[in-house]
């Protein structure tokens, strides 16, 4: 069985295209949390750059992340139009993960 991994993406868009990215990468990100192989997904930006954004994606199947998400309709659009608004090619690297914590308060 596949182990759950994770994708961090780094994108630097270019100046003033910062709410064009936002707009083609919302519908994707949407429809991603529907995909049998999706855990979840963060979606930062660098509080000193607003260009400069970073996806966290984790995911449980490798081979399906490439071989059939990656090529889903949903994400012509985005992929399509991405190396216009970016300065340079996305950055990806994948990480298998080692140990989670999280804070778990009550009201």
């Amino acid at each position: 069985m596949p182990e759950p991994f994770t994708v961090l993406i780094t994108l630097q868009v270019r100046p003033g295209l910062e709410a064009e990215f936002l707009a083609l990468l919302a519908p994707v990100l949407d429809a991603m949390r529907h995909e049998p192989s999706f855990l979840s997904t963060i979606l930062h930006q660098a509080p000193d750059d607003p260009c400069r954004f970073l996806l966290y994606e984790t995911w449980t199947d490798r081979r399906d992340l490439v071989e059939v998400q990656m090529h889903r309709p949903y994400r012509a659009a985005f992929e399509a139009r991405l190396p216009a608004l970016l300065e340079r090619p996305r950055q990806v690297e994948i990480w298998r993960s080692l140990r989670a914590d999280y804070a778990f308060r009550s009201g």
